[in-house]
């Protein structure tokens, strides 16, 4: 293993020989784990003058590492979890070049005694059905766009769908009649079919009939005919957004991302009394654990138990807050 003993060589190797072919990792990993490493050459480059192909790994030490990872939070504006992910994918790296280089073991335990940053878990949001139907008409039907935005919309909301699945899913991937379903490729290259409402499938009936593409192609094409990226959906969903709120005035108190469409959905689930084991098959959620944020956000249900933990011969109800000018004179 004498070529792998540069820096350079164990990146490339890292990635070619670990990651594609040991691992099979799918496209998004190689992609979070290439962003990773391209932005920490650039930082290390600038820091120490040198440039990539010249770096050794004797230059990758652990303050250098945790310097990077605070410019990040700093100048960037990352979250504590996105911090993470990126620290994953060096931890991930230098698991593999322990195997290779032995004698940087000491600087190898080093990085990898770097601790995951604490976060506080907030509560997630996700839209009211009142909300949810203000922003699946906001498109304009009267164009192409406008239909196809509102059937990615409506899909997302009601399916769940990762961003990434729903960008990536093809004409023959939907089935419609009985048993409508769509079918996708999620994390882990895990394969589910998710069912379809009969609103969902009427709207993508329409827009399948429209297209009039070979299977193959992709659902919801953009204005060439390819594949939409992450990056658009984003933009007509924040495009949508201002339309909707016009109508709905509580969209602007809230900050939302294609991801709070798939925690709709997971709460639509919840509310209607679906099992947590199903809404984890229902996401592609790895573990039923996953599924238990909902739980936390779900006021409903707390207010059932409130209910149910009522005293004894004392009717039920709701706590009302007292006047507030008695409060704040109260409060002096």
């Amino acid at each position: 293993m004498t070529m792998l003993a540069n820096f350079p060589g164990l990146l490339e190797a890292f990635f070619t020989d670990r990651l594609m072919r040991q691992r099979q990792a799918s496209p998004h990993t190689i992609a979070s784990y290439r962003d990773t490493f391209r932005l920490l050459l650039e930082f290390v480059s600038l820091h120490l003058k040198k440039a990539p192909s010249a770096l050794s790994l004797d230059d990758l030490d652990a303050p250098l590492i945790g310097t990077f990872l605070d410019h990040l939070e700093k100048t960037r504006g990352i979250s504590a979890r996105t911090r993470n992910v990126r620290l994953a994918a060096i931890h991930s790296f230098f698991k593999y070049v322990a195997f290779y280089e032995p004698a940087h073991s000491a600087l190898i335990q080093r990085v990898l005694a770097i601790p995951s940053k604490r976060f506080a878990m907030s509560v997630i949001e996700f839209l009211s059905r009142s909300e949810i139907d203000a922003l699946v008409a906001a498109p304009d039907q009267q164009t192409w766009i406008g239909r196809r935005d509102r059937a990615l919309l409506l899909l997302a909301a009601q399916s769940g769908l990762r961003v990434s699945e729903l960008v990536g899913l093809r004409r023959q991937d939907v089935a419609l009649g009985i048993g409508a379903h769509v079918r996708c490729q999620g994390k882990g290259r895990k394969e589910r079919c998710t069912p379809l409402r009969k609103e969902t499938g009427l709207v993508l009936r329409a827009w399948l009939r429209e297209q009039n593409s070979p299977p193959e192609n992709p659902l919801f094409p953009n204005n060439r005919g390819g594949q939409l990226s992450r990056d658009a959906v984003e933009d007509l969903l924040a495009k949508y957004l201002r339309v909707a709120s016009l109508l709905c005035p509580s969209l602007k108190q809230k900050r939302i991302s294609p991801h709070v469409l798939r925690h709709t959905s997971a709460m639509d689930l919840l509310q209607h009394g679906v099992d947590r084991s199903v809404i984890a098959l229902w996401l592609g959620h790895e573990s039923v654990e996953t599924t238990q944020i909902y739980l936390h956000a779900n006021l409903q249900l707390k207010q059932a138990a409130l209910a149910k933990a009522a005293p004894l011969n004392v009717r039920a109800g709701r706590y009302r807050p007292g006047d507030r000018l008695l409060a704040f004179l109260k409060s002096l």
